[in-house]
Parts: structure tokens; sequence; C-alpha cells
């Protein structure tokens, strides 16, 4: 690759960047994303990391690699593209599909065989021990069960002819249903830490959970599914059994349920309520090693306004730590083998950074307390088993540095770092980005940048969300990035205060923190603003322009949603509330039946009136935009 070389841990180093064609450039790596290690596990005994990297920056397709802590050594396990696999609970035995076809990988030995099965094959998973690997497979629109081992390939649960029964819709087995991926669970099915078990879905016109013996044997989960249609957590990994949290359909209350393996029936461990939506925290619930059920919530009152883990009720992390995910655990050091700390992603300050912390939970007669152990300002992600602990790619068995996985990612053209800073009375975290060859004095046109929607943040201390808005800097903007309320990382009520107002709250914000800005950055023009984004970020990129033409005179909304009634129900009734009660809010945040105007170019989608485009490239919007 002209013009390139490897950096201090193998990455590629852009050298002539002034000269980088960004847009090809970015796609070529992925946005820079290709060549490095992502999707890390760590074995339960800590022995061996496993992780997926490809062979290069401009090579989109990862092989499985795995670690070994012992000697810090890299082996390549699998050259075969590898998109997802899954491992035992130590890491010795790995499943993945290649080509719809069933693959086993020792990770001790570094072997990988091909395993007769159904395919194609999909989300294949070892159980704990790693004897046998179960898998989905589809046919006709219906995804079944099955199980490879040493009894050969067997069906455990399927009903692909049964589809009248669910009057004529398909039935399908291990699959999360589409508003369970709404909530971010991305799984159907769950081997029992024996192996002996398997907890699935079953979706058909409602999501159900069965405890699947191995013999065929099985037993029904208990609750009441009709007025907690959604299940949004499962984990089922830990001494204790199942735990799942559900949820009403317009999400203001929710259970964290324990199921007895044996019987399916449920029992409350807790309750999650609020008077917008619920949002559990990622990584929760989970049983500690003392029997005790960890859980996400929020605590406010007495003046705080957190988002917290607690323990059986007892809190377990201070006020001021904004919790993320809880990651797992690892061995607390002095402490008893039974009282491990948690480590846990989160925010302590500026929202625009991710730190990792070790969290007590044993908490004797003192209070919560949270340690952080990341210290640079960043975006910091972790992932532990074990006694070691992988932080953004450093892996750490106790207090010793064992290795650094090697990345192969072509670095970004070098930039300065963006502005960030908070703004107005609601402090708003916002950011600015100059042309490199900016001269103080010359008045800017601005560019407004929308994220992918509510729930999604922008203004963050990743190196790799800013290139792009360096793009458009470097066309002639100052590009500014506000992340108003709605968005993740201050607190609940900040997040929280959209609910059914979400259009309005929003362009308030992006209004107020613009001349907010101004006092601080007087060379930004808001004489003339642009406004681009796409997805939900489009449909307000499209509704700025549209509701307040006095502030943003142009705008580009990439694949905008047109109508809150195309969008999933889970998605849509969090912030706008319930569909069939709510018309006005609905018709409030649609862009059908919008005064045309020729200020606004629409790509991706078809709103009459409006000049509309089925793609664009980044230079084609530029051109707009100008």
């Amino acid at each position: 690759m002209p013009g390139c070389r490897f950096g201090a841990r193998g990455g590629i180093v852009i050298s002539d960047a002034v000269q980088v064609d960004y847009p090809g450039l970015a796609e070529r790596t992925g946005h820079f994303r290709y060549g490095a290690p992502h999707a890390v596990t760590v074995g339960g005994d800590g022995a061996r990391v496993a992780f997926l990297r490809s062979s290069g920056p401009e090579d989109p397709y990862g092989n499985l690699w795995v670690l070994n802590v012992a000697t810090a050594t890299e082996t390549l396990v699998s050259a075969k593209p590898v998109t997802s696999y899954a491992v035992d609970r130590d890491c010795r035995t790995a499943a993945f599909a290649f080509e719809g076809r069933l693959c086993r990988a020792d990770l001790v030995s570094g072997e990988v065989t091909a395993v007769p099965a159904e395919g194609p094959v999909e989300d294949p998973r070892p159980d704990p021990e790693g004897r046998r690997i179960g898998y989905v497979t589809w046919r006709d629109g219906a995804a079944s069960l099955r199980v490879a081992g040493p009894e050969g390939d067997r069906l455990l649960a399927g009903e692909p002819d049964s589809a009248w029964r669910e009057h004529g819709g398909s039935i399908s087995w291990g699959v999360p249903d589409d508003a369970a991926r709404r909530f971010g669970r991305r799984r159907g099915w769950w081997w029992a830490p024996d192996g002996n078990q398997i907890l699935a879905a079953r979706t058909a016109a409602s999501t159900s959970l069965h405890l699947l013996d191995l013999d065929y044997g099985w037993v029904d989960v208990h609750w009441d599914r009709e007025t907690y249609p959604y299940v949004v957590n499962v984990r089922w990994a830990d001494s204790g059994g199942p735990l799942i949290t559900v949820l009403r359909r317009l999400q203001q209350h929710g259970l964290v349920l324990a199921i007895d393996p044996r019987t399916g029936e449920t029992q409350v461990h807790a309750e999650l309520a609020d008077a917008r939506w619920v949002e559990p925290v990622t990584g929760t619930p989970r049983h500690l090693p003392d029997g005790r059920v960890l859980v996400g919530g929020e605590l406010a009152h007495d003046g705080f306004d957190a988002r917290c883990l607690f323990a059986d009720g007892s809190l377990l992390t201070p006020p001021g730590l904004y919790v993320r995910r809880v990651v797992g655990s690892v061995p607390r050091p002095g402490g008893p083998s039974g009282a491990p700390d948690l480590i846990v992603e989160g925010t302590e300050g500026d929202p625009w950074s991710q730190d990792v912390f070790r969290v007590r939970t044993s908490l004797g007669g003192g209070g919560a307390e949270a340690k952080k152990i990341t210290s640079a300002p960043g975006w910091h992600r972790a992932e532990a088993g074990g006694d070691v602990l992988v932080v953004d790619g450093e892996v750490w068995r106790g207090e010793a540095h064992v290795s650094t996985l090697r990345t192969l990612a072509a670095t970004p053209p070098a930039a300065n770092p963006p502005i960030l800073e908070r703004v107005t009375d609601r402090r708003l975290p916002a950011a600015v980005r100059y042309p490199a060859a900016f001269v103080s004095g010359t008045r800017l046109p601005v560019l407004v940048t929308l994220g992918d929607g509510p729930g999604r943040q922008q203004v963050v201390h990743d190196p790799l969300t800013w290139p792009e808005k360096q793009w458009w800097a470097d066309a002639g903007f100052a590009v500014v990035t506000i992340d108003g309320r709605g968005t993740p990382g201050v607190a609940p009520s900040f997040e929280k205060v959209v609910h059914r107002r979400l259009v309005d709250v929003s362009l308030a914000d992006q209004v107020d923190a613009l001349f907010a800005l101004v006092g601080k950055h007087p060379d930004l023009d808001l004489s003339t603003v642009a406004v681009r984004g796409a997805g939900l970020g489009g449909w307000l990129a499209a509704m700025a322009v549209l509701r307040r033409p006095d502030i943003f005179h142009r705008g580009v909304a990439r694949s905008p949603v047109l109508d809150w009634h195309d969008l999933p129900a889970p998605f849509a009734e969090r912030y706008l509330g319930d569909r069939h009660d709510s018309a006005d809010v609905y018709a409030h945040h649609s862009l059908r039946g919008a005064e045309p105007t020729d200020s606004l170019l629409v790509v991706g989608a078809t709103l009459p009136g409006f000049a509309a485009v089925e793609s664009a490239t980044l230079e084609e919007e530029l051109a707009f935009l100008r």
C-alpha cells in the first residue's frame, strides 16, 4: 500500500495523509477497523484469549486467533473467514460456521475439523465442557435447534411444518425475535452450566421460553407473558439457575426473574419501574458467587440521578458512576475467593469518556466503591475471565502485563483532537472541528452532523469517530456535533426527558447549543448552517430544515425514517408512547405530508415533493450542502 508504514503496535500509518482520498480510504479499510483485533473472549480459567483479526487493513474477513497467556504467543487457528464464534467455559473449544457448514476448533492444539450437521448452520455454540455443539438451522422460513455431539447430530426443537398453528406465521426455535433485537438481545438459546440442558426461546405470535433436556424431556418457563411480553435479557452462566428480565409492552415496568431449571417456575428478584421507560444495564442480571443477584437500575431520590448496580437491593456503585456495561469479574487482590471485583465499563464525569472500573462486591463495613483502572481519556473497552483482564487490547494477569494483541488496522489521517465542551445551562456535550489549515478570524459556514438517533452518542473520546468529520471540515466547514438530551452518558433524566416530545427537545437542544457555541467560537457563521444525518439522524436532519428553516438552511437526510409507525413497536413506543393512543404524537413526529422545500436532499428514500436520489457519495452531498 503506497505511502504507508507499520506503526509501533503493527498498525498501518498513513504517511501522506494530505493526498489521501478519504472517502475511498475509509471504505477500503472499514473506517479503519479492518485488521484490528475484535470479538475478544477470555476463558474462564484465564489460560487463553480468543479473538478475531483480519490479515490486513483492507481485508474485511476476520480470522480466528488465540493467545496463550502463559507464553504470551498468538496462534492463527483458522485462516478461513470467521464472522462470529463461540467458545466453551475455558476457551478450549470454539465453534463457528463457514459457508453454512459447522466447524470445531481445538484452541489448545490449533486443529480445526468439520462436524457433520444439517446446514446451513447459524449461531453454533459449544456446551460449557466442549463436548457438544448446539446450533440453529433454517428450513421453509422456520428455525430449528439442533445438537451435534458423540451421539451424532439430532433435532432438539423445531416445528417447520406447523405454521398453521400460528395462523400461517412461522414458528422458530433458538432465535431472537425482532423486539429482542431492538433491546440488544442477539441470542435465542443458552446452555446450562453443566451442559445437560438448554434454555431456548420459541418465537411465533409471541415469545416463550422452554428448558430442554438433552434426553428430549422439557418444561415450559412460567411467567405472565401477556403482561410482560418482552424478554430483554437472559443469562445462564453462573452457579444459580437462569435469570431473565421481562418488560411490559410500554416498557415502564419490568421484572428480574429467577427460573427453577427443574420446574420452569419463576421467582421475582427485583422490579424495575420508570414513568418513561425502563433501561436495563447490559451484562445484568447475573449471580454473584455468594448467591446474590446483580441488577442494574437507577437511583432517583435524595438529589441523585444515577445509573447504578444493586445486589439484592444493596447499592454497589457510587452514584457518581454512570454504569454502561458489566463485563465480568476478577479476583480481588488480597480478598476472599467468594468476593471478586466486578469489571464495569462506565462514565465518571464528562460523558464523552468511557473508563473501566473495578467494583467491590463485598461491602463489609464500607460503602459503594469503584476504582478506575484506565487513566488516559478515551473510550475504553474490556473483557475478563479467570484472573485475566483485557483492556483495549492490553492483556493483564493480576498486576502483570502479559501481552498486547497486535493490530494491523490502518491509522486514520492525522488530525488535531476535537474541541470537546459542555454548553448551555443543560451542559450539552458538544464538539467543534475546524479545517486543518484554519486561521482564526475567518468566518466559516457551519455543518451540524447528527448521530444515529436517540440512545447513540457522537461526542466521544474515540479517535475513529472523527476522521469523516475532519474530511467535512477540510472541505470548508466548521463541523459542529451536539449530543442533546436523549443520548446516554449524562444521567437517566437527561436520556428520558425526550419521552413523547423527542423532535421538539432535540431541535431545541441543537439550536440552543449552536448559539452557545458562537460565544466561544466567534468564527462560526450562523447565517450559513447545513445539517446532515442518516437513519433517525436523517429524520432529525429533515425535521431541522422543515421546522427551523431560520437556523438550518440546507440539509441531507440519508435513509431517513419517514414515519415512526414504520419502526418496530418496541423502539417507537419507548420514545413516543402507545401508538394506538398517541396519534397526535406520532403525527407530530412524521415527515409524511411535509411542505416541500428545495433545501432538503433525501437519499435512499422517497418523500413526495422533495428532491430524492437512490444513493449519493460524500462528494455529491458536499456539492448540495455548499
